[in-house]
């Protein structure tokens, strides 16, 4: 109990998500670079990915967000590879509602089908009997697309009834989407782009922390573009960190309800991102780091 509360301290500290008993710390593990170039095929070091992961679970992490169009099917069979039997505590966090085509595009898959496929296909290649969290991908690439969400989610809630999984998110959706998925079941995540420079979700986030639902930022560190900011720079050099350390301190100490989950193929690049959480930034780098955000964009 003692060992796993100082790792929580050296993860950020912990959130329970809304409903339910699970607990995880909040500096996780994305898995999406686990695969080859381009989200697409196998890693060229596939026991270097497997290392990644152990370490990520001997550091404490006890969340790993994934998904099966990841490779596809390559992240979750090497994480079963790695963890299988998993350990006690540990929150595997899944995702569905696209698929990947030949030409290693992203292609929506929001089908009663399509759905039900990518369930029982995370089901099998992570090795378990039912998905501690299903978020329900929906919108464009970087962001949220209006419409109707109910009708995948509905599917999702059947599952769910079934007993295949045991909580649902959502990700790349609005707050007008939440609020029709809340009237089909309980939503314990959301999962939006946000980082430092990027703060569409400002309110969002404050929204979501009053109802006790967790927030987890994908492409905390830019994504595609990553993220370039003097004032990044200057808090770095300052705290004798790397700007993208500084980054993810930022989000852990904007709001108690984010989640991080940032990614990486190399056991060094981990232990740099891990050991982010153990920054504290003064409340002067805070209000400079603020400065520099903006919507997607602008």
């Amino acid at each position: 109990m003692t060992k796993q509360t100082d790792l929580s301290k050296d993860l950020g500290g912990s959130f329970t998500l809304p409903g339910a008993s699970t607990t995880v710390n909040r500096m996780g593990y994305g898995a999406m670079q686990l695969a080859g170039p381009g989200v697409f095929g196998p890693p060229r070091d596939v026991d270097a990915a497997i290392a990644v992961l152990r370490e990520a679970v001997a550091a404490g992490v006890n969340h790993i967000d994934t998904s099966d169009y990841y490779g596809p099917h390559v992240t979750n069979q090497i994480i079963k590879r790695a963890l299988h039997p998993y350990p006690d505590g540990l929150v595997i966090v899944t995702k569905v509602g696209a698929r990947r085509g030949e030409d290693k595009s992203w292609i929506h898959a929001l089908s009663r089908q399509e759905l039900i496929d990518g369930v029982h296909d995370n089901l099998r290649n992570l090795g378990l009997d039912a998905l501690d969290v299903v978020n329900l991908r929906v919108g464009g690439i970087m962001g949220p697309s209006e419409g109707s969400i109910e009708e995948p989610l509905t599917v999702l809630a059947e599952l769910k009834s079934q007993g295949l999984i045991r909580h649902l998110g959502l990700s790349n959706i609005s707050p007008k989407q939440l609020t029709e998925a809340q009237a089909i079941t309980e939503i314990v995540c959301v999962q939006n782009m946000y980082n430092v420079a990027h703060r569409s979700d400002d309110g969002f986030i404050q929204d979501l922390a009053g109802q006790g639902i967790a927030y987890v930022p994908f492409f905390p560190l830019g994504g595609f573009t990553p993220l370039q900011s003097a004032a990044l720079d200057a808090e770095a050099a300052a705290l004798r960190a790397t700007p993208m350390q500084v980054a993810l301190a930022w989000l852990l100490q904007r709001s108690p309800n984010i989640l991080l989950i940032p990614g990486t193929s190399s056991v060094e690049h981990l232990r740099e991102n891990l050991s982010a959480a153990k920054l504290q930034l003064s409340a002067q780098a805070i209000a400079e780091l603020d400065s520099i955000g903006g919507t997607p964009g602008q």
